[in-house]
């Protein structure tokens, strides 16, 4: 291998590293602060308990029972599974809103890595971790009611396909996040892309519990790639190709980032021009 071959791949090794002393100091971070632990935590099992007395209201407290393919002890773990990845995701808007608002952002971009880079790095650090806390927490409350999960490999696809949601889930809060670029304030629009997270992307009862129509316009959007592929998944491994799955979470990963990297550019040469 001559030089000018080796350089790419020094390069990208450089980078690596510095992406992973960032999702280390990230990790840092998230273990200094058990009180959030303990507050997230404390509201997941509300939520799930919430949760957990409504659907079995729904089954009339049959565990035999089959609506749309989904028994009671399917509907509890989906739950689990979805608030899991919902609960995991950092507030990465205030985060980016602040650093432009406060003029971070300056220092962010002359940094040697990516802005884009970094915040993913981070941002994949604290939401894996944040995942599997509860994943844990999440469980208790489903193995209490609804009994141990039985899903074989249905937890190799949950796996698997978390870690595309979750990096849709960057790519969408980054999207909105970036238009602070023009507007500054994002929480509005970071309200609504939740909104749609909760109820077309399969958070609050699968997609296959809506009406036909529904489902169809869910199709066509990036929601059902960040919360419905990975718990459906899991609780009903078999019925859809987890290739197929990955296939589409690939094209909107795509697809997103080629959006993200269009308003990252915008945006910074918005800012040079204003002398931000």
């Amino acid at each position: 291998m001559n030089v000018n071959e080796s350089r790419p791949l020094g390069t990208w090794s450089l980078k690596g590293l510095k992406a992973a002393a960032v999702a280390r100091i990230t990790l840092r971070q998230q273990l200094a602060y058990k009180t959030d632990f303990i507050m997230r935590s404390t509201f997941l099992l509300l939520i799930l308990f919430v949760f957990v007395q409504l659907w079995g209201a729904a089954y009339q407290g049959d565990t035999t029972k089959v609506i749309d393919g989904y028994t009671l002890k399917q509907i509890i773990w989906y739950l689990v599974f979805t608030e899991a990845i919902t609960m995991a995701v950092p507030a990465l808007c205030g985060i980016i809103e602040n650093e432009v608002k406060n003029g971070d952002i300056a220092i962010r971009l002359i940094r040697p890595l990516s802005y884009v880079g970094y915040h993913y790095s981070s941002y994949m650090a604290e939401a894996i971790f944040r995942f599997f806390i509860h994943l844990a927490v999440g469980s208790v409350i489903a193995w209490t009611f609804a009994g141990p999960p039985t899903f074989g490999l249905g937890w190799a696809g949950l796996l698997a396909l978390t870690l595309g949601a979750i990096t849709i889930a960057f790519l969408l809060n980054m999207i909105v996040a970036l238009c602070a670029f023009w507007v500054e304030e994002t929480r509005g629009m970071e309200f609504v892309l939740h909104k749609l997270q909760f109820t077309v992307g399969g958070m609050l009862l699968p997609l296959d519990l809506m009406p036909e129509w529904l489902q169809r316009i869910c199709a066509w959007m990036p929601f059902q790639a960040m919360l419905y592929f990975p718990a459906r998944t899991a609780v009903n491994y078999g019925d859809v190709s987890v290739m197929k799955q990955f296939g589409i979470q690939a094209v909107w990963i795509v697809v997103l980032a080629a959006g993200v990297m269009m308003m990252y550019r915008r945006g910074v040469a918005k800012l040079h021009v204003n002398g931000g």
